[in-house]
């Protein structure tokens, strides 16, 4: 018979779990035995290349590396094409979560569909990686304990893009944005950037997504006499703009097209005679280090010899690291896995101790870039020199601005 002074023992350690809320040790194991991470973007629309298929890629190389299993139990990706519809991802993730036995998603959404993917995932305790998804809303007000931003922000790129352009005197900005949450937070929050340094924005248009005719917005912008026409959009709608604004002149009528946020495939689409000397910060590039050109053999050799660019690296960041958590707490529970994933280092080819914050933003460094001419280039994917690092500090919106209540309570 087991005494009464171990019987309180026993007691007490489990009452001290139930206390701490220690979902490691409450909920260990691998529910349904298998591993189930779905992948939710573009697969065929304006936004596809910058994601799509090259995600599920990348995806599957991470799976790859860790054996295809962790302790015996298979890992599977599972696809879903949002088609760019708040109500196709919605459906798709609750078909996911609630019947299909998807343990986490890795999303590159649109922000309209990602701030509802977000709200079902919270709901559920599923962790939502966000890889490609660029509000600043999602570490800021949107924040959540499920939700991990691995890419890039509307906070962060356009910071370092503003202040370069600021202090070679361009301090008139005109904005042609895309028409939904996502082009509206990056116009924000770059206009706080602008008016922080001294310039002023003198006008703005909005255009819907998936746009081809860009003529009347150009004109506008052209009117407007402004030193710098910055573009708050992607995919598609990002090569359609600049083509045509070469084409009405903009160049040589001496005012500055400045992207916001370009990721490889975009400057491949579009071509180097036209982005040639365009400034950027970019949080990867694939010819930066041995490791990275290393990645990048095995995706161009998985994905038709396409080079990886920025949400495809980082989506293999996140299943990897998201996977080394499972390993580490032995079950797929959500709550466990998500705290693990913010204790551990991402370790990988392209971050090296690299830490998740309080709010889940991934502290990595971005790195200033300049498109090359097109006699500078080597070949296809060739197109980067990379002339700065930006620390994480300096890059990511910092602890003292933001809203977050798990941020504020660290």
């Amino acid at each position: 018979m087991k005494s009464r002074s171990h019987t309180l023992v026993t007691a007490g350690i489990l009452a001290a779990l139930l206390a701490s809320g220690s979902q490691q040790a409450l909920a260990a194991g691998i529910s349904d035995d298998v591993i189930r991470i779905g992948i939710m973007n573009d697969q065929s629309g304006p936004y596809a290349d910058n994601c799509g298929p090259g995600s599920v890629a990348a995806a599957k190389l991470a799976v790859e590396d860790v054996g295809g299993a962790i302790d015996g139990k298979k890992i599977e990706i599972v696809v879903a094409d949002d088609q760019n519809k708040p109500d196709v991802g919605v459906a798709a993730a609750l078909k996911w979560l609630d019947k299909d036995g998807v343990d986490a998603i890795a999303g590159c959404s649109a922000s309209s569909i990602a701030l509802a993917v977000q709200d079902i995932t919270k709901e559920r305790k599923k962790p939502y990686m966000l890889v490609g998804t660029a509000s600043s809303a999602f570490t800021n007000e949107k924040c959540t304990p499920m939700t991990t931003q691995w890419v890039q922000d509307t906070y962060a790129l356009p910071k370092a893009t503003v202040k370069s352009l600021l202090e070679q005197g361009l301090d008139s900005w005109f904005f042609i944005t895309v028409d939904y949450a996502f082009g509206k937070a990056w116009q924000a929050d770059t206009t706080r950037f602008i008016e922080q340094g001294g310039g002023k924005v003198i006008g703005s248009v909005l255009h819907p997504l998936n746009s081809t005719d860009f003529s009347s917005y150009i004109v506008q912008a052209q009117a407007s006499g402004a030193k710098v026409i910055a573009i708050a959009n992607s995919g598609s709608d990002f090569a359609n703009v600049v083509k045509q604004a070469q084409e009405f002149g903009v160049s040589e009528g001496g005012q500055k097209i400045a992207p916001l946020g370009l990721f490889l495939n975009q400057t491949h689409g579009i071509g180097l005679e036209i982005l040639q000397d365009v400034r950027l910060s970019t949080p990867f590039y694939w010819d930066r280090t041995d490791e990275t050109r290393a990645f990048a053999d095995r995706f161009k050799a998985a994905f038709g010899g396409r080079a990886p660019n920025e949400p495809q690296a980082s989506t293999y960041s996140a299943i990897h690291h998201y996977l080394k958590a499972i390993k580490a707490t032995g079950t797929d529970d959500g709550e466990a896995v998500t705290a693990k994933m913010r204790e551990l280092p991402i370790e990988d080819f392209e971050m090296k101790g690299v830490t998740i914050r309080a709010d889940g933003q991934v502290m990595r460094p971005l790195y200033s870039a300049r498109i090359k001419k097109p006699a500078e280039s080597k070949g296809p994917y060739d197109y980067y020199e990379i002339t700065g690092i930006v620390a994480a500090e300096d890059a990511w919106r910092p602890a003292a601005e933001s809203v977050c209540p798990q941020l504020k309570s660290n």
